[in-house]
């Protein structure tokens, strides 16, 4: 397998990873079983990002266009007034 297919499934799983962990924190009312679920979630949000940023180094990944100040400025909005 290539480093291309190896990273881009890494991020894949590390992705669906932070999901499962952001499901199981919400459900989860044991403070320190949640605290530990935080713990790796945080810790897997931080592999992925590393990761990430070397896939884009390496052309593995292009990330989607910057939005405008208009684009933030709208979502802003409509988020403060939900």
């Amino acid at each position: 397998m290539e480093e291309k297919s190896i990273v881009n499934d890494v991020l894949s799983s590390t992705k669906s990873s932070l999901k499962d962990y952001e499901g199981a924190i919400i459900e989860t009312a044991n403070m320190e079983l949640r605290q530990t679920l935080q713990n790796l979630r945080n810790s897997s949000e931080s592999f992925q990002y590393e990761l990430f940023k070397l896939a884009e180094a390496k052309g593995y990944y292009t990330p989607a266009q910057n939005a405008t100040s208009e684009e933030i400025s709208k979502v802003k909005s409509e988020l403060s007034n939900s």
